[in-house]
């Protein structure tokens, strides 16, 4: 087996990793780039690889940054299957077609703009057409079950405890006479977090892709996440002012819903409306009632007790943008829970714009901010930003929450890995930033003494 890195490396999001095995080109995930626009932009548009030559995607969970660039792969020539879980495949749809549609209504409105100014128009990565060609290829493979891509190579899914239907992917080669194990961590999820199971114990392997996202750091307490919440909560509507919440659409949303479901039925925080943002949500969380399988016993519990998890009274989903918009002139204080998580496309933007130089508003961080993304802007304390290319001042409070991650810290990751120390050959950390990505490696070389490298753009490696 070849391993050639393309995406995620030395850097969080875009996770895109070729396999070359048994005469055929596997991608394992083909996710979107988020960071720098210029940067972003090149990256996402450009293949290092003709799609046409790749055989199949093995695609470990449906967040954007693992699955956004699929439409354009499909766009420039590829056909093949992309193996996931179920509950994946049914998430997959919905948010294509989001991020397709936010594509083309970000750049409608920017070229309104451009156009004022006499530039040039620019184009979308891919359209709703595009992301509706890639969803028939799309081919479910539940966890557990053993998956031949050719006659000498096949897969096997674990639950990765990162979202719901996220993976660890188990490849075994049986070239030159031989079995070699190689498993892909995808995104690695956390112990009790809420609504979805733990992670499955790794499988024995000899070769490791392993993410690093927080490989630097350690996690707040967990049992701390509601105190925290309701603390803010209660502040910001005490201040009268609109709590704003970037959210992904795909597990935070949900997360969050659940939380204030409990607060609310707890009397912990006010009486004040509180919103979801965001079609996609509410499609995403359809999709988390159609696959309990995927719960935990506490949110199989609400189910038991004849509740839904995420929906109640003080809830309202938002689909329509006209509705989205009469939330900006909306008095007295709320929650608005919006994609995209980083800030970085999509209605959040629009919140943002008209919220951020209020400082009765709070903007409350729920997650992992790539750099260069304006919500690692917003976390790191600039006074200014750029919202739809104007500059706007920082007057709202920004707080931080994130003990919700759904990544595992440094000491969860190794506990984790544990398991395999004894039979790995080589570690490869993809899918974080280099300080974390290296604390890691000293981490893992100290604890167990396996080889770890920190693979480059492009860079190869035989397994064998």
């Amino acid at each position: 087996m070849k391993l050639t890195f393309w995406g995620a490396a030395r850097t969080v999001t875009g996770s895109m990793h070729q396999l070359e095995a048994d005469g055929k080109r596997y991608l394992l995930d083909c996710g979107m780039y988020q960071g720098h626009r210029k940067e972003a932009e090149q990256r996402n548009r450009h293949f290092p690889f003709p799609p046409s030559s790749i055989d199949a995607v093995l695609l470990s969970h449906a967040h954007i940054d693992h699955s956004g660039n699929l439409p354009l792969l499909v766009k420039n020539g590829f056909n093949g299957p992309i193996y996931t879980t179920p509950a994946t495949v049914d998430l997959a749809q919905p948010m294509l077609l989001d991020t397709a549609h936010i594509q083309e209504k970000d750049v409608e409105f920017l070229n309104k703009r451009r156009q004022y100014r006499g530039e040039d128009e620019i184009e979308p990565l891919y359209t709703t057409e595009d992301a509706q060609q890639t969803l028939p290829l799309f081919q479910p493979v539940p966890y557990y079950t053993p998956k031949q891509l050719s006659p000498k190579l096949a897969y096997e899914a674990h639950d990765a405890g990162h979202i719901l239907g996220s993976s660890t992917i188990l490849l075994r080669s049986t070239e030159n006479g031989r079995e070699v194990r190689l498993l892909f961590s995808g995104d690695l999820g956390r112990p009790s977090l809420p609504i979805i199971r733990n992670p499955d114990p790794p499988p024995a392997a000899e070769y490791l892709i392993m993410e690093s996202t927080y490989g630097g750091r350690s996690h707040e307490e967990e049992g701390l996440v509601k105190d925290k919440l309701a603390e803010v909560v209660n502040r910001t509507a005490a201040h009268g002012g609109k709590l704003i919440v970037p959210a992904f659409a795909v597990g935070r949303a949900q997360q969050l819903a659940l939380l204030l479901h409990e607060l609310s039925d707890e009397n912990r925080v006010p009486n004040i409306p509180m919103f979801v943002d965001s079609p996609l949500a509410v499609a995403v969380t359809e999709v988390f009632r159609k696959h309990p399988e995927c719960f935990n016993d506490q949110t199989r519990q609400f189910l038991t007790n004849g509740n839904d998890p995420f929906g109640f009274k003080r809830l309202t989903y938002i689909q329509e943008a006209s509705e989205s918009k009469k939330l900006n002139s909306l008095n007295g204080p709320c929650i608005i829970i919006s994609p995209s998580g980083m800030c970085e496309a999509g209605r959040i933007l629009h919140h943002l714009r008209n919220n951020l130089e209020n400082p009765r508003t709070t903007v409350l961080i729920t997650g992992y901010q790539a750099a260069d993304t304006l919500g690692r802007k917003l976390l790191d304390g600039w006074p200014e930003v750029k919202v739809f290319g104007e500059p706007i001042r920082v007057r709202a409070s920004i707080e931080s929450l994130q003990a919700l991650s759904a990544h595992a810290d440094q000491g969860e990751l190794l506990t984790w890995m544990k398991p395999l120390a004894g039979t790995l050959k080589k570690v490869f950390l993809v899918h974080g930033e280099p300080e974390g990505a290296e604390a890691l490696q000293t981490a893992i070389q100290h604890e167990f003494g396996v080889e770890t490298v920190l693979p480059g753009w492009g860079q190869s490696f035989a397994l064998e």
